[in-house]
């Protein structure tokens, strides 16, 4: 996985176009008015697919690397289908920019993801699938 300056732009555009349209949905939702119909006094039902909640673990090989340099980003998955596809993020002046580094897990949830990173400073990564987002780590890079 190479991440050029074009693609990382290319990238954060598409981002922010994103948490745009994303934000603005958000909006239209709050905006709407409550329903006033009467509240039904039944459980409601939870299926056991919805009792399970999603989660991603995340940890780096290394605390800092040098620019281009491959290092390893493991974790395991709970809460989501075996083969599902986990992707690196950045957090690029403030934005989560998706990265093109990305992998599917295994059977039992576990993943392995090689990357290269040629931001130099502390990079804020995250891995993501679908909704669900790890807890933030850092990378230094030199």
């Amino acid at each position: 996985m190479i991440v050029t300056k074009r693609n990382s732009l290319r990238l954060a555009a598409v981002a922010a176009l994103g948490a745009l349209l994303l934000g603005t949905a958000g909006t239209a939702m709050a905006a709407a008015p409550a329903a006033t119909a009467p509240v039904a006094a039944t459980a409601p039902v939870v299926s056991a697919s919805a009792a399970v909640s999603a989660g991603i673990a995340a940890k780096p090989s290394v605390t800092s690397a040098q620019a281009w340099q491959l290092f390893r980003v493991t974790g395991t998955t709970t809460g989501l289908e075996a083969g599902s596809t986990v992707t690196l993020q950045q957090k690029q002046h403030g934005t989560w920019v998706t990265l093109p580094a990305s992998v599917h897990t295994t059977r039992n949830g576990s993943y392995s993801l090689g990357v290269k990173l040629g931001i130099k400073g502390l990079n804020e990564l995250r891995i993501v699938s679908g909704n669900t987002a790890s807890p933030v780590f850092t990378v230094t890079v030199r």
